[in-house]
């Protein structure tokens, strides 16, 4: 065999290594664990087990080959074979026309760059830069094409990144043991663990490895958590190996998992032409960079994974303004007016919220209603309403501030509703197939159109600006689909406007730099970390008052930060002590928001929302750094959830834990049990604090923690911390 591992590097806890075919100068990436490296096996070279060997007229059928850590294909080089065409654009003779070239290494304070070179023929050229941050235990990578030639060429396909190589803890094809995870999502129910058999999804090896086997998914649209999170894993359980990857891009992307050989290969990036409509074209000496991907690899099981990919968000979050620190809490008056915000009711409940924990208020959609008009159709023009702020939107953030409370409002800045005057600016809108895009009620602008651009920064910025507002919650309501017009492919014109908003939200932050930004797009459309990392947290999901909302919000530990994942509890002047404590419960799984009948809770009722505010600023160190771990059953229908769960997050110096359960509508245990941190202080633990609305409190058991149920839908919060904790 002519595979040779080129080059090996140690990056913390993770080995890297970069196979070479050094016959047809391909080269491959593989990951594992360090602590296994001595667990790692040698592969078999050729298939001959198997009857269907035996009679083959002298033919050498190979069990490895490399698959190339960039994959490549442009319009003109022959598509890929073995039945792949509208399945994968992986195996173009495009990509085997690019041979390792060199490898540089360089190493800088606190970070270290991989950049490997490959070539091809016809001048064009491809980097792959992988970059490891001391600090953390994942890598970054990202490919740059650059067009070397004398004439134009049209990208189809070009990677993030390729994983390949999985399972090196097995010297065949890996039967029955390697798993692939995923996290489907929908409205309102984000972030649905989706686990699979690789014989389940029909990726067994080929007996000759010549049919290609392959699943490919993702999203098509500028709503990129619709249909998935740009995520995915596979686990070698057998090994006790996980690896994994997480995509950072707001518009069409697509994930594979790729095999021909004995071994599978994961991928990731730009949707492809296939996939996503996407062509590129670049002029002579044009580069086109992707979007960055973070890989991880551990020896565990899925939440330690996760807690790996979701730690490299940490450097984003902390660039947020000072105020983020403390993780203050907020109060949204949605669903408190239901699109009619006025001067007379916002400052209503500003009085409520005065001498609270709640630090920011915001006014939601409506503010802008024409006098004559539905709110829900008037985005675009943004003149406040003057009947319901007759002294203007000044005068009543001024008001709120007077309580003590940060305002904060409410724009769907990238969108024209039908009945606003910026509907019909058509010149400045995005385009189909020469016509307006329309989705139900909304156009787009063009975000790369510098009239826009300076539209957008009078009637949205500057409005913030004068108005003294200290918060902005950008929703987004509708996805573009595979594209617009304006660049050589529907999918370029995707990309560009994606790019586009990028740039927007880098100009808010120029302008206003101690701005807190909320990113919501319907709930949780936008929840991935090319977004997150440019604003201070995001809406979880549009679940607002639902059952399901403790169910959503644990999912989400598993791909975004709860610091960044803004949980609603609407409460009711009709909720009993046991609804209250579900719905504000659920809030210590992220950043607790509030909304609801705020102003006509009863004392007592308002008094338990007081002690779970309190509670949470207690335990906010915790939720901002700290690591979960999911307990219970599988909850499978989450409009008529059974069972229970229970989140367990253990501080980042391991001296404090919070734990937060709930119980659902059926097959409810009197008790639950759950088994306590695993650290230097275990069996040393102590209940501090807890939230619940049941009589008989949670306890200490034999190293267990146990929280009694009162029935369907309850929960408890507990604080625990070692007897060494001050």
């Amino acid at each position: 065999m002519s595979i040779v591992n080129h080059a090996e590097y140690t990056f913390g806890d993770t080995i890297v290594v970069y196979p070479l075919d050094e016959q047809t100068g391909q080269m491959g990436l593989l990951l594992y664990p360090a602590a296994l490296a001595s667990q790692t096996v040698v592969r078999r070279e050729m298939l001959s087990e198997g009857p269907e060997y035996a009679h083959l007229p002298g033919w050498d059928m190979p069990a490895r080959e490399v698959i190339p850590l960039v994959q490549v294909k442009w319009i003109g080089a022959k598509p890929p074979d073995g039945f792949a065409q509208g399945r994968t654009m992986h195996g173009s003779p495009a990509t085997s026309a690019f041979t390792f070239e060199r490898q540089e290494v360089r190493r800088q304070p606190g970070a270290t760059q991989v950049i490997t070179h490959l070539r091809a023929a016809n001048g064009y050229a491809c980097a792959h830069t992988l970059t490891w941050q001391h600090a953390t235990t994942t890598l970054e990578v990202t490919t740059a094409f650059h067009n070397g030639s004398d004439q134009p060429v049209s990208l189809e396909l070009l990677t993030s990144f390729v994983l390949d190589g999985i399972t090196p803890f097995a010297s065949d094809d890996a039967p029955d043991r390697l798993l692939l995870h995923r996290f489907r999502s929908v409205w309102s129910v984000e972030g649905k663990l989706d686990t699979q058999s690789i014989e389940q999804l029909h990726l067994e090896r080929s007996w000759s490895g010549y049919g290609v086997r392959c699943e490919r998914f993702g999203q098509v649209g500028s709503m990129p958590v619709n249909g998935f999170f740009p995520f995915i894993a596979i686990e070698d359980h057998s090994a006790g190996v996980l690896w994994g990857a997480q995509l950072a891009w707001a518009g069409s992307w697509q994930m594979e998992a790729y095999r021909r050989d004995d071994c599978l290969s994961i991928s990731g990036g730009l949707a492809d032409r296939e996939f996503g409509h996407w062509v590129k074209t670049l002029a002579p000496g044009e580069s086109l960079v992707t979007p960055p991907a973070t890989l991880a690899t551990v020896a565990g099981d899925l939440d330690a994974l996760c807690h790996r990919l979701t730690s490299a968000q940490q450097p984003a979050a902390e660039r947020a303004p000072a105020v983020e620190s403390e993780l203050p809490i907020i109060f949204n008056e949605w669903c408190t007016s239901w699109g009619r915000p006025t001067h007379q009711n916002m400052i209503a409940v500003a009085e409520r919220l005065r001498g609270s924990p709640v630090k920011y208020l915001v006014i939601d959609a409506g503010w802008y209603a024409p006098l004559d008009g539905n709110w829900s159709t008037a985005q675009g023009d943004w003149i406040p309403n003057q009947a319901h702020y007759p002294n203007g939107l000044a005068a009543t953030t001024e008001a709120i501030r007077q309580c003590g409370l940060v305002p904060g409002l409410w724009f769907e800045f990238e969108v024209a509703g039908e009945s606003a005057t910026a509907f019909h600016m058509t010149d400045h809108l995005l385009k189909r197939d020469g016509l307006p895009l329309t989705v139900g009620c909304r156009r787009f602008w063009d975000l790369n159109d510098p009239f826009v651009v300076e539209y957008l920064t009078e009637r949205v910025i500057h409005l913030l600006r004068d108005t003294g507002m200290g918060y902005l919650k950008v929703d987004y309501n509708e996805t573009l689909g595979l594209g617009v017009d304006g660049a050589e492919s529907l999918g370029e014109g995707l990309r560009r406007q994606v790019e586009g908003t990028y740039r927007f939200f880098e100009r808010i932050h120029e302008m206003l730099p101690d701005l807190v930004i909320e990113n919501c797009s319907s709930g949780g459309h936008r929840l991935e970390p090319s977004m997150l990392a440019r604003c201070s947290m995001g809406s979880f999901s549009d679940a607002h008052e639902t059952r399901e909302i403790p169910i959503i919000a644990a999912n989400l530990h598993r791909l975004i930060l709860p610091r960044q994942s803004q949980i609603w509890a609407a409460l009711r002047k009709s909720d009993d002590d046991r609804r209250l404590s579900y719905l504000l419960s659920a809030t210590f799984l992220g950043r607790m928001c509030l909304s609801g009948d705020v102003t006509e809770l009863s004392d007592h009722q308002w008094s338990l929302a007081l002690r779970a505010q309190h509670l949470y600023q207690r335990v906010a160190p915790i939720i901002k750094q700290g690591r979960s771990l999911r307990h219970g059953p599988v909850v499978t229908n989450y409009r008529h959830p059974r069972g229970w769960q229970a989140i367990l997050r253990l501080s980042e110096d391991g001296r404090e834990a919070l734990a937060v359960a709930h119980s659902f509508g059926a097959d409810v245990p009197p008790e639950i049990s759950i088994a306590l941190p695993d650290t230097s202080y275990a069996g040393n633990w102590r209940i501090a604090d807890s939230f619940h609305a049941a009589q008989k409190p949670p306890h200490l058991a034999s190293g267990q923690l146990v929280i009694p149920f009162e029935g369907e839908y309850d929960a408890c919060v507990v604080l625990l911390v070692s007897n060494d904790t001050n």
